[in-house]
């Protein structure tokens, strides 16, 4: 299926496009989108693949990732995980965020807990959220992440012998 955008920056079939902007809702112009609305979007693109899945890599060395859309609001970040690859534990920094897994399945792990995330499905979190994603299944699987504010840092974290976080380190924007 072929999806031109309208004026709008909105596809004519109704489902905003990857480098279209966000459908606009009267707010404060400072706030950033909340998790739900983030959930939608992210949603959105998983559900039309045929505007990103030509761009998705498999890499045996790491999880592949591109980001796809930016603007003052929010960035949208295409993943591809190979069975066993990982985030490790990690916030956003000050953005919330929301995934949706477009094929495959994931895991999301927080410290007690744990859920396995289908294609189809959402998870939306606000800022701080801390967690670690996972395709521990043993097909590949692929996600859209939606952030906003885009991510400025992101900390990094591990378990000690207790199961409590320990912060490990601090990435900024450039670091990725």
């Amino acid at each position: 299926m072929t999806v031109t955008a309208t004026e709008s920056g909105t596809p004519e079939n109704g489902t905003p496009g990857i480098g279209a902007p966000a459908p606009q809702e009267p707010r404060d112009a400072a706030a950033p989108f909340a998790p739900a609305r983030l959930a939608e979007r992210a949603r959105a693109l998983a559900d039309h693949p045929e505007e990103w899945v030509h761009r998705v890599r498999l890499d045996p060395q790491g999880r592949w990732y591109e980001r796809v859309h930016q603007d003052a609001d929010h960035e949208i970040w295409l993943i591809s995980w190979l069975p066993g690859q990982s985030t490790g534990f990690h916030d956003h920094g000050g953005s919330a965020g929301a995934f949706a897994v477009a094929l495959g399945t994931l895991e999301e792990h927080r410290v007690r807990t744990h859920r396995e995330v289908g294609a189809g499905q959402v998870r939306s979190f606000g800022p701080d959220y801390v967690h670690d994603v996972r395709n521990t299944s043993d097909a590949p699987a692929v996600s859209v992440h939606v952030y906003s504010p885009p991510l400025s840092t992101m900390r990094r974290y591990d378990l000690d012998a207790g199961g409590e976080l320990v912060r490990l380190a601090a990435e900024s924007a450039d670091d990725w």
